[in-house]
């Protein structure tokens, strides 16, 4: 078969959570299939990151999305509006994109088209009759914003969250009821999609690690050093910082004495970078995540918002270093507390839970061991994509 992904950005470098699911589902998948890519590129960098793809994919659809000024969005979302379709979509979209997918299909026929992300799934309009399209919702936008809206601070960036929740909640149920088939990453997004189509076929393909590159690191000798690490120019991730910073980090360091923070992540916006000093370091992106996971004791993940399932906890899973997490965080996954983790929704009770870990080797070293043996029974990506591949099958023989 040939799978073309459509994705919102090339998966390379994985350093985000839906680019490092595409990419090792991808890999994959390609060495059973032929697999293309269709995406907008941004940057020189998005452009070359082509080149990180080139072993395993057979051909690359791309178009400049470049930023413009906001008035001269105005014509397209107002097209965008006419069509009934979220206006966030009009950022997403482009003509050239169109026409370069239109391209790949009559010269060299696809089988099954995989759009990645809802905001992605209205490139389904030049997709023709007989081509299998299957949709991967890596979160469901409309609750993903509505959590999102709930922590947002500022009322210009708090009133978009709400509308677009609003807005994907109608174009996110048109998708499952058109599309062939859609995939959730966890059973809390596929009910949450079929409280609006009861009778859609909706697959659950959970997100993964590799457990090969991956192994347990030892523990860290050094001081109690808390890694929290994620994109940080998304919303709730930088709330995550900032809550973690100002409402857990004072009431622990008077509990436990000496405690470092690293805030590991793509893009912190201003408001994260000043979190810096005092015991607390604000990388921005780095090139490999590994030497921070040894730097460090325990993951915290303490999310308020958002949605999906997260792979930051499946990656601290597999190289040994104990997860703190808010139930929000650690939703979707098949993880329980006080055996592959320990759960704290409180700023007391994260006190209490990192404590634990840093006075309690037993207590440690028994979620590690919970934790790997969890994922490499369950995680590992092979595992995930053989499970893509099963609904291939299904597809075609349909």
């Amino acid at each position: 078969m040939h799978i073309l992904f459509v994705t919102d950005y090339l998966p390379y470098p994985p350093i985000s959570g839906d680019r490092i699911r595409v990419y090792n589902i991808a890999k994959c998948i390609a060495k059973v299939h032929r697999v293309s890519f269709a995406a907008p590129v941004r940057t020189e960098e998005e452009v070359r990151s082509v080149d990180g793809l080139r072993d395993f994919c057979r051909q690359f659809v791309t178009a400049d999305l470049p930023r413009r000024n906001p008035i001269a969005h105005l014509p397209g979302l107002f097209r965008t509006a006419l069509k009934g379709q979220p206006l966030e979509l009009h950022f997403m979209n482009s003509d050239v994109l169109r026409r370069g997918i239109q391209s790949l299909l009559k010269t060299d026929p696809v089988d099954i088209v995989q759009f990645e992300h809802s905001r992605m799934a209205h490139y389904a309009d030049v997709i023709p009759a007989g081509v299998k399209k299957v949709l991967t919702f890596h979160n469901v936008a409309s609750q993903q914003f509505d959590t999102i809206y709930k922590v947002m601070r500022s009322p210009v960036p708090k009133f978009r969250a709400w509308l677009f929740s609003r807005q994907m909640r109608r174009w996110e149920t048109q998708c499952v009821r058109t599309l062939d088939r859609c995939v959730t990453v966890s059973e809390n997004d596929r009910q949450l999609l079929l409280r609006d189509v009861p009778d859609a076929r909706i697959d659950i393909v959970p997100n993964g690690v590799d457990t090969h590159t991956k192994q347990i690191l030892p523990r860290s000798d050094g001081p109690l050093t808390l890694l929290l690490i994620g994109l940080m120019s998304y919303a709730p991730y930088s709330d995550s910082a900032i809550y973690f910073c100002e409402k857990i980090l004072p009431a622990l360091r008077k509990k436990i004495g000496n405690v470092h923070v690293l805030i590991v992540g793509p893009n912190p916006p201003p408001e994260v970078t000043r979190l810096q000093g005092d015991g607390v370091e604000v990388t921005g992106r780095v090139p490999e995540v590994e030497p921070y996971y040894r730097q460090s004791t325990i993951s915290v993940v303490p999310l308020r918002a958002g949605g999906g399932t997260r792979l930051k906890i499946l990656e601290a899973m597999a190289f040994g270093r104990p997860v703190v997490s808010t139930s929000l965080g650690c939703e979707g996954l098949n993880v329980t507390d006080e055996e592959h983790l320990l759960v704290a929704d409180t700023p007391e009770r994260f006190v209490e839970s990192i404590a634990r870990l840093a006075n309690d080797t037993r207590l440690y070293e028994s979620i590690v061991r919970s934790a790997r043996q969890r994922v490499e029974a369950q995680y590992d990506w092979e595992i995930i994509a053989a499970q893509m591949l099963r609904i291939y099958a299904e597809l075609v023989q349909a």
